[in-house]
């Protein structure tokens, strides 16, 4: 397992880094699964090189992870904001040296990637941050690299999480990738039946 640390500089940065720390301190985590995410889960098995390079920003618990590892993917790197969780993800992972973990801003992160797996990373940016989240991803997958995962498709009274709908998503993405996949998860699970989209974009 290898450790980086990311520069996080101004004060909106250190603001947002004092809120999910704080999240994680309280256990104030209820959009936690507890397990992979069905969708993802079945996205993960259709792949069959394992080598490829894989990023999972606002990483959180990262069950994710612990499934791309039991199934043998050999190139995984993990980014969240949090101090007290990314020390915790150092010692979950700490025999596995195919994980990468980054304490830092996603959007200071450098690095070139196969594949994003998308996972309330971004409904918990404020939807200013939107724009930027989608140029960010484009510039950090490698050419013809996939963004995949999950996006609400709600709203929500206060975020986050933020919601939003297809509509808005086609959107903010249309110019920067193309659509491969954007429809209503069929095998969400029942708390979030009709209320996920799933997504696969490839970096055009």
């Amino acid at each position: 397992m290898e450790i980086i640390k990311c520069n996080m500089m101004n004060n909106e940065k250190r603001l947002d880094q004092e809120y999910w720390e704080t999240q994680y301190k309280t256990n104030a985590t209820g959009w936690d699964l507890g397990k992979v995410s069905p969708p993802i889960k079945e996205y993960i098995d259709t792949l069959e090189n394992k080598n490829i390079s894989i990023l999972i920003p606002g990483c959180g618990n990262s069950h994710e992870a612990e499934y791309l590892v039991s199934q043998g993917f050999t190139n995984i790197t993990l980014i969240d904001i949090a101090p007290s969780l990314v020390n915790k993800l150092q010692k979950k992972f700490k025999d596995y040296p195919n994980i990468t973990i980054v304490l830092g801003d996603f959007f200071e992160h450098k690095g070139q990637y196969d594949l994003v797996i998308e996972q309330t990373f971004f409904c918990a940016l404020p939807p200013t941050m939107r724009e930027k989240y989608v140029v960010e991803m484009h510039k950090i997958l490698k050419e013809k690299g996939l963004l995949v995962g999950l996006l609400f498709n709600k709203t929500f009274e206060s975020g986050p999480p933020f919601g939003g709908n297809k509509a808005e998503y086609e959107q903010l993405f249309k110019d920067y990738f193309d659509f491969l996949k954007f429809d209503i998860c069929y095998n969400s699970l029942k708390t979030r039946a009709n209320s996920e989209l799933f997504i696969e974009f490839q970096k055009k």
